[in-house]
């Protein structure tokens, strides 16, 4: 995303499952460092299990040896998407697209007001309170479809 300080870049792992947004990282570079970090938000937050899944394209920071060690230390499963299809990311192109029209593409200040748009997009009100337009998701927030899916669990 474009700042008067420079670029400021985001990545975020999505949940399938639930479609929320259980880990990001933002940065001024989108080295490995960063998806790293997306990934031990994940990893805590999501409650990630061995064996889970973590799929993603085949961008350099994903395919790296920092990245991949990670994801083998944690127990999870990598999967990459095919070269030049944009299907097997949909969920998070469709997320991009959401995020794009709810704060739009335009040049912040700082990154300090970007991340703050950010956050309070992913915090308050996509995980929260964005409906997911759909009966086979029981028109349910990602919040919402995680505690009832928990509380299956539980029971």
């Amino acid at each position: 995303m474009p700042t008067a300080e420079g670029w400021l870049y985001l990545a975020c792992w999505l949940d399938l499952a639930t479609r929320e947004v259980v880990g990001y990282a933002m940065a001024d570079h989108h080295r490995a460092e960063l998806v790293v970090d997306v990934l031990d938000m994940a990893h805590g937050r999501g409650d990630l299990q061995p064996g889970c899944v973590i799929h993603s394209d085949r961008g350099s920071e994903y395919t790296s040896a920092q990245f991949t060690t990670r994801i083998s230390w944690l127990g999870l499963r990598n999967s990459y998407g095919r070269t030049g299809s944009c299907f097997g990311n949909a969920a998070a192109e469709s997320f991009w697209a959401v995020l794009k029209e709810e704060i739009g593409t335009r040049i912040w200040p700082d990154r300090a007001t970007d991340r703050a748009e950010v956050f309070t997009f992913i915090e308050t009100f996509y995980n929260r309170r964005r409906l997911r337009r759909h009966k086979t998701f029981g028109y349910l927030t990602p919040a919402e479809t995680r505690q009832r899916h928990q509380h299956a669990l539980a029971a």
